[in-house]
């Protein structure tokens, strides 16, 4: 069990989907804010992937990570 509970919400860009129709998660930005957490004692517990409509015609995806802390 974990005594601390801490969600990120990481969304893919909303220009590179308009423009592109799709433009993918920032992988860089989640390896460091993961790595940034991580070296403050932050585990990661759970993560998903969430697609949402975006504006009228386009789809956008978020990452929702769980992180805990003893």
């Amino acid at each position: 069990m974990y005594s601390q509970y801490k969600v990120l919400h990481i969304v893919e860009g909303g220009c590179g989907t308009v423009l592109l129709g799709s433009s993918g998660l920032p992988l860089q930005k989640i390896e460091a804010t993961l790595n940034e957490e991580a070296s403050k004692g932050w585990q990661v517990v759970f993560q998903v992937i969430e697609s949402k409509r975006f504006l009228l015609f386009w789809t956008r995806e978020a990452m929702i990570v769980t992180l805990g802390k003893n």
